[in-house]
């Protein structure tokens, strides 16, 4: 694999989507940055980060070889390997929030945002973003999150982190490329955080309800159980599990 290290840059995916528009990009390409000025998450937040603590990082993907009908899928190969990563390494309490945040001990500790590249109505290619928090250990204002060091007392090499998560990304896009989406599926479902947990949500109207987390659908909606037994399925911007 080919890591391309930088010092400072607003934004490791725009930098490497810009980067993947001028020229042929090997196959998990990694672009890794010290410190990211504009790191995006999901629904347009933006993620904090203290330079050289944590692992900010963005993939290349090339799935041209790809026939998938729903590119949820990039998305649970993602969180599996993070998973796995993290299962290495022997961080307790793992489970995955929909869609692909990584929780230990219903702390975050890791966020995802994939950008996929369309060429004649297809995904050619996905870049994927990752931000781990690895040896940050004060967080302000922010009460939900956590990091490795955090949870284990332990320090980490960044480096050896990344190439431990690509191996995994390896191991899983064979999985999607081999088309195992139902094995991939039921992985991702059995992590589920508050899976089949009373829980409360939030619609976009900012209006409250009660439901329980029964799964995914293979296009990514999430699949709650409601009132009267009805089985609702919502995406992203339908809905906020709140913990």
């Amino acid at each position: 694999m080919r890591i391309v290290k930088l010092n400072a840059i607003d934004s490791t995916n725009r930098y490497l989507k810009e980067l993947s528009g001028t020229k042929a990009i090997d196959d998990y390409t990694v672009v890794a940055a010290k410190n990211q000025t504009e790191g995006k998450g999901q629904r347009g937040t933006v993620w904090s980060s203290q330079a050289s603590k944590n692992l900010t990082c963005s993939v290349f993907k090339d799935l041209s070889g790809f026939k998938f009908e729903h590119p949820f899928y990039i998305s649970i190969a993602t969180a599996l390997a993070l998973l796995k990563t993290l299962e290495y390494i022997e961080i307790p309490r793992l489970s995955i929030k929909w869609p692909n945040d990584i929780l230990s001990a219903d702390k975050k500790i890791c966020g995802v945002l994939i950008e996929n590249v369309i060429k004649q109505n297809s995904i050619a290619a996905s870049i994927i973003g990752i931000g781990l928090n690895v040896n940050q250990v004060i967080f302000e204002n922010l009460p939900k999150a956590s990091s490795l060091k955090l949870i284990s007392g332990k320090a980490y090499d960044l480096d050896e982190l990344t190439i431990t998560f690509i191996n995994n990304l390896k191991y899983y896009f064979i999985l999607l490329e081999d088309e195992k989406y139902e094995e991939l599926k039921t992985e991702y479902e059995i992590h589920l955080f508050r899976k089949n947990k009373p829980s409360t949500f939030k619609n976009a109207e900012g209006d409250m309800f009660s439901g329980f987390i029964k799964g995914v659908s293979e296009s990514g909606h999430l699949q709650v159980l409601l009132e009267d037994n009805i089985l609702k399925a919502f995406d992203l911007k339908e809905i906020t599990l709140l913990y």
